[in-house]
């Protein structure tokens, strides 16, 4: 099965939650950030929630949806 594209992955946040959970690699296409970016944000506590299947970090796509939502609302109160 082929990785899908940022702009694939974005349209399905955007459409309605894709029937997996999402990857790494996935979260750094949807925002455009380096990998190691996606990896200080967990280290750090910042970025969407991720969790662990055994080794393998994943994202449910609606708490990502929810930490996007957050994040415009936080910038909005602090314009």
């Amino acid at each position: 099965m082929a990785k899908p594209t940022a702009p694939a992955t974005l349209a399905t946040l955007r459409g309605g939650l894709p029937d997996r959970y999402l990857t790494p690699d996935d979260i750094a296409d949807m925002f455009g950030v380096p990998l190691e970016t996606v990896y200080q944000w967990r280290r750090k506590r910042t970025g969407p929630p991720g969790f662990r299947i055994g080794k393998h970090l994943r994202y449910d796509p609606a708490d990502v949806r929810a930490y996007v939502v957050q994040r415009k609302s936080a910038d909005r109160g602090a314009a």
